[in-house]
């Protein structure tokens, strides 16, 4: 059994966005692992091991817009299933 159940993933489009401070923020506020916060001032990939896949969502929405988000139940996946 895994710890943080959804691989969450997404892109937030946006202006002066900031890779330091959106990892801190998620690490922060939001239980999980694996956090990846890349990108530049107009383009963040986000990519996050969490319970509370709709939380990163929200948050990442309140930054700009959000695309390509994708959400994956690692459990399933562990058990051979469509995640």
């Amino acid at each position: 059994m895994l710890e943080y159940k959804f691989d969450t993933q997404l892109l937030i489009d946006g202006k002066n966005l900031d890779e330091d401070a959106i990892n801190d923020y998620i690490t922060e506020n939001f239980k999980g692992d694996s956090l990846l916060a890349v990108g530049d001032d107009e383009l963040i990939k986000i990519h996050y091991h969490t319970n509370e896949p709709w939380e990163v969502l929200k948050y990442a929405a309140s930054l700009g817009e959000i695309y390509d988000v994708v959400v994956e139940n690692m459990e399933r996946q562990e058990a051979g299933l469509k995640g």
